[in-house]
């Protein structure tokens, strides 16, 4: 064949170069096709399925934002309590003070007696929520969790040691609540022999 001579195009080939589909030569549709009542009702099966996916979807993102709104306040409440056995605790701290107060005339005997009664039941309460003290009197300097306000010269202590506690320290679980304040020593200067 010569280049302009043309092939002879197969019956079932539309002009634009399409297979025909599901049409005979004739151009009646074959039997394998589905009526237009059989195609109706496919889509109608379609739209229902896709509207019961779309019901649970936004059942499920009103469920999402309710458990969001409850988490949000329980995290809420979580924080505006967390202290509230702490508290409950310290109330009868409180009313062992009071009670000391309102005893009238005691011997310093029986009031000191009653303030480290009192002091027992702060220090149980404490240890209770581990709130614990740090009191290294004779301990090395420890920045983490003292915090030196002079240091002093001594020649009884090794360098760099709590010599004096000015106000103890806190823990709580194992975090620092407030650094034990100390005086720390120091070597004693050669010009001072």
């Amino acid at each position: 064949m010569s280049k302009t001579e043309k092939k002879p195009k197969p019956k079932n080939v539309q002009a634009d170069g399409e297979a025909l589909e599901n049409r005979d030569v004739d151009g009646e549709e074959s039997p394998d096709e589905p009526d237009g009542d059989a195609l109706l009702e496919e889509l109608e099966d379609a739209k229902r399925v896709a509207g019961e996916c779309q019901d649970r979807v936004l059942r499920m993102q009103a469920e999402m934002e309710n458990l969001r709104k409850r988490a949000q306040r329980d995290l809420s409440n979580a924080h505006k309590f967390a202290i509230e056995k702490f508290a409950g605790e310290l109330l009868q701290v409180k009313d062992s003070l009071e009670l000391g107060l309102d005893a009238g005339d005691v011997k310093a005997e029986k009031l000191r007696e009653g303030t480290e009664l009192t002091l027992k039941m702060l220090v149980s309460t404490m240890q209770k929520f581990s709130i614990e003290e740090i009191d290294p009197a004779g301990e090395a300097f420890d920045p983490n969790l003292h915090q030196a306000m002079t240091t002093q010269e001594s020649r009884e202590h090794e360098p760099n040691t709590v010599i004096q506690v000015m106000q103890k320290g806190y823990t709580l679980h194992e975090r620092l609540l407030r650094p034990a304040m100390v005086i720390v020593s120091k070597e004693p200067d050669a010009a001072g022999d």
